[in-house]
């Protein structure tokens, strides 16, 4: 299975980042701005621009690029909606203190944290990626309002949500032709956490890999302690906007009351992580700004659902180092990724889905896994009934206080027996099994079940046809209903029973 969430992402400006590479800085900047890749405005007009690593040399046209000078839009105005929820003896100190340090020097904070020797001046003018100081995220206290913070509405309730039978939304991500590219879509604010049926299962499981693996699947660097504290907030708040009748937060907000599990978690005696781990079924992955050359770096993560690699594999590295092992990601993909990364706003999160074909539901598959050798031989006895999707269903979007990147992703498994009635579903699967490009198939380790899916996709096919469910005519292309198929939330309605 493919690293989730970044491997399929790559932007569409690899002519543009041809020429950047060589050309000297101030022609780099003119186009840069005729691209729109402007540099972040400064807070008001008396504000002296702002360097978020002082000291920075110059790059050759030769050497790797930087990005020190690339940041996402400011969130700095956010701060003033964000207040008006808050206190009236905490907003006026969070005002006081944002025009203190409004027009000071910024001094971005450390990949890893701050220390004694950072150096840089007082926590007031330690200023994050976003543009928000330190001081001032002290001063917005624990669950401040991240819908105006972030840009991103809170989800509507979801009343009619039963977790006895929810299914996970019938994804399936195929695209034809199909190529390395990056299949992003806008995230739906709703569905940026999505809970189903499996909910107890996989909290368990989550829980039991942590007891056996650590670190390989949870860890958390120096410098992440915002990051993690940040993410779960909003984890959480999502999660008690969304499915009301299940999650609540004590009126101190210190308590989490989680009905489905029946737990109570003192939010201050864990780690942030933790709580996520052992109430919300999706794996998170925190990308932190190095404010030295503009790279990011994964320095947290919460990770059960890896296949072929652990949390413990890849925390600490570069995005580029990350993906090493990804087809055509050096050669098509890095440079535009790090851009993208450098300059993501908070208010556009993204999505897209991964996929694969497995025998049975491996949930976690480290290196070495016993289960890896299910993808060396094509078992004469296979039964189809053992067959499955998996689909890696992934968002990604930056976080408004540390200007964090986080991706997230769930595995989702789906009997493959349930193309058989979703229209031009098994044309197109059938069509990328057979003539995908031969690196990026080899990497999906799909042949390992090949002669028992395609006769299955090729009858399917006929059916379909025969039945009138397709046109006979169709040319085999990505489906406009993608990432699912003509008709699908009738099926999914109907099957979970609301």
């Amino acid at each position: 299975m493919a690293v989730p969430l970044l491997l399929g992402l790559a932007v569409a400006f690899i002519a543009t980042s041809l020429l950047l590479l060589s050309t000297n800085k101030r022609r780099r900047n003119i186009v840069l701005e005729r691209i729109s890749f402007h540099r972040r405005r400064n807070s008001a007009a008396a504000t002296p621009p702002r360097s978020l690593s002082p000291g920075k040399k110059n790059v050759s046209a030769q050497s790797e690029p930087e990005y020190t000078d690339v940041l996402p839009p400011s969130r700095r105005d956010a701060l003033k909606d964000a207040a008006t929820s808050l206190a009236p003896e905490q907003r006026g100190k969070l005002e006081t203190l944002s025009k203190a340090v409004d027009g000071a020097p910024r001094h971005g904070v450390p990949l890893q944290g701050l220390n004694e020797k950072s150096g840089s001046g007082s926590q007031a003018f330690q200023f994050t990626s976003t543009d928000i100081s330190l001081a001032e995220v002290e001063a917005l206290g624990d669950f401040p309002d991240y819908a105006a913070l972030s840009g991103v509405p809170l989800p509507s309730p979801y009343k009619d949500f039963d977790i006895t039978k929810a299914l996970p939304r019938p994804y399936r991500p195929f695209r034809w032709a199909y190529h390395q590219t990056m299949s992003l879509t806008k995230m739906e604010p709703d569905w940026w956490l999505e809970l189903e049926n499996t909910y107890v299962t996989r909290i368990q499981q989550r829980r039991d890999l942590f007891a056996q693996y650590g670190k390989a699947v949870l860890d958390h660097l120096p410098g992440s302690e915002l990051a993690c504290k940040e993410l779960m907030e909003m984890a959480l708040q999502f999660l008690c906007s969304r499915y009301p009748q299940y999650f609540s937060l004590s009126s101190d907000k210190r308590i989490l009351h989680n009905r489905i599990l029946g737990t109570e978690t003192d939010l201050k005696a864990i780690h942030p992580l933790h709580v996520l781990l052992e109430n919300v079924p999706e794996d998170f992955g925190i990308m932190l700004r190095d404010p030295t050359n503009g790279a990011y770096y994964l320095r947290a993560g919460v990770i059960c659902s890896s296949l072929g690699w652990n949390l413990g594999l890849k925390v600490g590295k570069r995005l580029h180092e990350i993906h090493e092992p990804v087809p055509d990601y050096k050669e098509k993909m890095q440079f535009s990724m790090d851009r993208f990364f450098s300059k993501m706003p908070t208010d556009r999160p993204i999505q897209r889905g991964s996929w694969g074909l497995e025998i049975d539901e491996p949930l976690f598959m480290p290196p070495g896994d016993p289960h890896e050798a299910h993808r060396l031989t094509q078992h004469a006895d296979l039964p189809l009934s053992r067959c499955n999707l998996r689909v890696d269903w992934q968002t990604l979007r930056r976080l408004p206080l540390s200007g964090a990147i986080v991706f997230n992703f769930k595995a989702l498994f789906t009997p493959i027996s349930e193309f058989r009635d979703e229209p031009y579903v098994p044309s197109l699967v059938r069509t990328v099994l057979l003539h995908g490009k031969e690196n990026l198939m080899k990497y999906k380790s799909t042949w390992h079940v090949h002669h028992v899916v395609l006769p299955a996709l090729e009858q399917w096919e006929a059916e379909q046809r025969e039945k009138g469910l397709t046109d006979p005519n169709w040319t085999c292309h990505t489906l406009e209903d993608t990432p699912y198929f003509p008709g699908w939330e009738e099926k999914w309605h109907r099957q979970q029973g609301f």
